[in-house]
């Protein structure tokens, strides 16, 4: 007899604000590249800290630091990592 688990039928994941200090990339081109790294980290790997239901965080410290001379579409994804990993329970989420 297997366990039955149950997949939430919607995630949405609502970033307010994202402020990047120190980083010469196309703000537009980063936000492009971060949502659809993260779209395709939760699909793949869903929220952690969300399994027993609704997660609202309002911010996501202890994250890593990302180097300042990566590619626009290099930086979103690294931002979309690092934001998924606080999702999943490593760094400090603020609620």
């Amino acid at each position: 007899m297997g366990v039955n688990r149950r997949q939430p039928s919607a995630i949405r994941v609502e970033i307010g604000e994202l402020v990047l200090d120190g980083f010469r990339a196309d703000p537009e081109r980063v936000s492009a590249a971060f949502e659809s790294e993260l779209t395709r980290l939760v699909r793949l790997h869903g929220v952690p800290l969300a399994a027993n239901g609704t997660l609202t965080a309002d911010a996501l410290t202890g994250l890593p630091p990302l180097p300042a001379g990566l590619s626009a579409r290099r930086l979103g994804q690294e931002l979309a990592r690092a934001v998924h990993q606080g999702l999943s329970g490593h760094g400090e989420v603020t609620r």
